[in-house]
């Protein structure tokens, strides 16, 4: 019986085992909503000898990956999967990347050599920008007051409904090894988002502010450094996934019809 076993079962990866679970996987994992800890190496080198494909969205600690480290060599399982992210092209001016684009000199440095590793490793790498979806996107932020419009008029971002990402990682259980972008057809601007979500809400949009007004965090002010549009044209070639929310109106319409106010 096929078997994933998981390692980081939060928000993204739960969608993955609910989907796998409805075709009669077993799914097993790591994480807040796992049954196994992570540093119980004992219970973790059993469930992945039990296991036919191990998927890791475990971000990289330090400069490392914290699952390589401790449990690569017993990784050889014919299907690998990583969480990757699309920050692992840094900065392109707002011009479009696909997996050709080079990788590793922004930012997410750390990311970037993760990501490289996987792909080592015989692995399918999706390389994700902003994850959305019910009880985590724009409505909330609108909802509780921390919705920001920054006067930033040529930054855009690239995003994925949730259950997009699910189904990409789906699609790739049979395709080849390699990295995928996972993004919807719509590049915009996170203030042309935070607009949607408010006339969605019937409320009015917040000011126009400059990042200093804003008092963002220094993850948050780091999120508007970069911009950069990401192309999902291998994803769909090779592994016959399309976005089922091709676009930011109909995810957080999808979103408001599932989440509650």
């Amino acid at each position: 019986m096929a078997h994933l076993f998981i390692f980081g079962l939060g928000y993204s990866a739960k969608r993955i085992k609910r989907s796998l679970e409805r075709l009669g996987w077993t799914v097993s994992g790591t994480g807040r909503d796992g049954e196994i800890a992570f540093d119980d190496e004992a219970a973790v080198r059993e469930r992945l000898g039990e296991a036919t494909h191990v998927l890791s969205s475990v971000p990289p600690e330090g400069d490392a990956d914290p699952v390589l480290d401790p449990y690569g060599d017993a990784l050889r399982h014919p299907w690998l999967g990583y969480l990757s992210s699309s920050g692992v092209y840094g900065d392109t001016g707002g011009a479009w990347v696909d997996e050709s684009a080079p990788t590793g000199t922004g930012r997410r440095s750390a990311r970037a050599r993760c990501d490289a590793e996987w792909l080592a490793r015989g692995a399918r790498v999706f390389r994700l920008p902003g994850i959305y979806g019910p009880g985590r996107s724009a409505l909330e932020r609108v909802r509780s007051g921390a919705a920001h419009r920054i006067d930033l008029p040529d930054q855009v971002f690239s995003r994925i409904h949730v259950d997009d990402l699910a189904a990409g990682v789906l699609a790739a259980l049979d395709g080849p090894p390699g990295a995928y972008n996972l993004a919807d057809d719509c590049p915009a601007s996170q203030n042309a988002v935070i607009e949607e979500a408010c006339r969605l809400l019937g409320r009015e949009p917040p000011p126009l502010q400059t990042l200093a007004e804003a008092g963002l965090s220094p993850q948050a002010r780091a999120f508007y450094a970069e911009n950069r549009r990401v192309a999902n044209g291998k994803a769909r070639r090779v592994l016959g996934w399309a976005p089922r929310f091709a676009d930011y109106r109909s995810g957080l319409a999808d979103c408001l019809k599932r989440s509650a106010p």
